[in-house]
């Protein structure tokens, strides 16, 4: 999309690749090694102020996403990426470049987990997810910012303000905890988000003719989303059903301490 030229980290896929590769290495390797003889470090006002300002971001590009197609003219169907200069098709650009960053700035509820030794946290899963949102969302930024590809995102960042406010409560402290008899339906809500994306994306397979530019990435939006969901039920099997445990609610059914 040359609408893009000159934006940071969108010259190429290398940079964005650099960076997931340090993350996965620091939190992997490094950062384990380096927190090994050192006491825990107390980040609460640390992680308060982060919580709260990725719920006040979410809630930015949710109402963006909103404004620049969902809610002004998508048919929630066979939406195509508006490459044109227009107003609003830039601002569905810039939005598009605000979630791809912010995936950068959610590593750092990695980064927490290892300097906290927290390790337990880091599993395949929480690296997984937090390193492939970004690496695939550049690709879609420099190819299809728009269109029906971005639901997931829009969906993606609503559940954010949700489950970023549980952590925000619950990192101010035990005092606040009798606010959090809602955690129960985190994954819940992670569960439907990812039902939704597969439902919405699996339309591809039974719409006529739907001319969207990349139907690659269609069919990587329903793998990512069927895959999720079945790890989730998996979990949700697991935690309630054969009821082996009680999860504290996070990301991806991965469990956020705080």
């Amino acid at each position: 999309d040359p609408r893009l030229e000159g934006w940071p980290l969108m010259s190429s896929p290398f940079p964005t690749t650099f960076i997931i590769g340090t993350y996965i290495y620091f939190v992997t390797s490094l950062g384990p090694k380096i927190m090994e003889n050192k006491k825990p470090f107390e980040l609460r006002q640390i992680m308060v102020f982060y919580n709260f300002s990725v719920v006040a971001l979410s809630l930015y590009m949710t109402y963006e996403f909103l404004m620049s197609g969902w809610a002004t003219g998508y048919s929630f169907r066979c939406d195509i990426v508006d490459y044109s200069r227009s107003p609003t098709a830039l601002r569905m650009v810039r939005t598009c470049w605000l979630y791809f960053f912010s995936k950068f700035i959610e590593l750092l509820d990695t980064v927490f987990f290892v300097l906290r030794k927290k390790n337990n946290q880091v599993t395949f899963l929480h690296v997984f997810h937090h390193s492939i949102m970004p690496w695939t969302w550049w690709f879609g930024v420099k190819f299809a910012p728009g269109g029906l590809g971005t639901f997931h995102a829009l969906l993606n960042c609503i559940v954010h303000v949700v489950m970023y406010t549980y952590y925000g409560i619950c990192s101010l402290g035990p005092a606040y905890h009798k606010y959090l008899w809602w955690k129960k339906y985190m994954t819940t809500i992670q569960l439907v988000q990812f039902i939704i994306v597969t439902g919405h994306i699996g339309q591809i397979y039974i719409m006529d003719d739907c001319p969207y530019q990349y139907p690659i990435f269609m069919f990587i939006i329903w793998l990512y989303g069927s895959t999720f969901l079945v790890l989730f039920l998996h979990f949700w099997y697991h935690a309630y059903t054969k009821g082996q445990r009680l999860p504290k609610m996070g990301r991806n059914g991965i469990s956020k301490d705080q």
